[in-house]
């Protein structure tokens, strides 16, 4: 089995920061990218940021320039730093991990629980 924690979630007024944090445990065999999600009231589900395990990330365009994505291998945690948020940024934020338990395996996704960020003054 694989958990996810996330932390650093809450309230802050526009144009404030957030740093959420994600670290993975368990049975994890590899773990090939780690990234955050968002799912705002009454929107779809949607990526915010990717980074793989060599350092490569990748942004959604609402997001870049905003927002940084970084990880700590040794530790398999995914860091985001939130700068200048906005209201319309509101919503619960989900850590997602794509990795294998079986090295024989294909890669599957695995889901933190969520932390809920609410951007409002």
């Amino acid at each position: 089995q694989v958990q996810l924690v996330e932390s650093g979630g809450g309230l802050v007024q526009p144009g404030g920061s957030l740093r959420l944090s994600c670290a993975a445990s368990g049975s994890i065999f590899s773990i090939y990218a780690m990234g955050w999600y968002r799912q705002a009231p009454g929107k779809q589900r949607e990526v915010v940021a990717f980074i793989t395990s060599g350092g490569s990330t990748n942004y959604a365009a609402s997001v870049k320039g905003r927002f940084t994505i970084s990880r700590d291998n040794a530790k398999n945690t995914v860091y985001l730093q939130m700068n200048s948020l906005k209201p319309e940024e509101t919503a619960i934020y989900f850590c997602n991990v794509k990795g294998v338990t079986d090295p024989t395996a294909d890669s599957r996704d695995y889901w933190g629980q969520g932390t809920q960020v609410t951007v409002s003054s």
